[in-house]
């Protein structure tokens, strides 16, 4: 999984290479309000948890209202003494609407660092969100990521658990 993990930090930041004269890095803090869906048998029970995320972005401009975003995060969570920190790598679309309003969209994958027995490691989903140009480097983001990954390893037939979030924090552009 380490290796793994390493492969996808290289390639998402390796792409920023590109054409380093329309690629800005950056950094970004926030809270996570995280919520686990468990479902078996038809019966369904979410349970929400506040976390936090911090990380780092490339934003690789592709046209003046497209840019490339992929972002490594590390995000915490913790529900009933279980550990749900992972790596949360977005790789996102992003559309300018406005001159300090984008919208973002894209896959996201997730690697948990302390999966216990029975769960998996590898978390993916879909995120969507919109970020607010505060001054040319600080900006505020809110997004919500979509968890379609069953987290449950060989569960049987409608069970399933799985981990979506709202995130809402600052951006800086270096």
């Amino acid at each position: 999984m380490k290796k793994l993990l390493l492969l996808a930090a290289v390639a998402v930041f390796g792409l920023s290479n590109v054409n380093a004269q329309e690629t800005k890095f950056g950094a970004k803090a926030g809270v996570d309000f995280a919520s686990m869906k468990f479902k078996v048998s038809g019966l369904s029970v979410t349970n929400s948890e506040t976390g936090f995320y911090v990380g780092g972005f490339a934003e690789i401009e592709v046209s003046d209202a497209f840019t490339f975003q992929p972002e490594l995060l590390y995000v915490s969570i913790s529900s009933n003494g279980v550990s749900f920190d992972q790596i949360n790598i977005p790789l996102l679309a992003k559309f300018g609407v406005s001159e300090k309003l984008n919208v973002l969209a894209g896959p996201a994958l997730g690697f948990l660092l302390d999966s216990p027995d029975g769960q998996k490691s590898f978390n993916y989903g879909i995120e969507a969100g919109a970020a607010y140009d505060i001054t040319e480097e600080l900006f505020v983001e809110a997004r919500y990521n979509l968890g379609l990954a069953n987290l449950f390893e060989n569960a049987p037939s409608g069970t399933s658990l799985k981990l979506s979030g709202f995130f809402v924090g600052l951006g800086y552009r270096l």
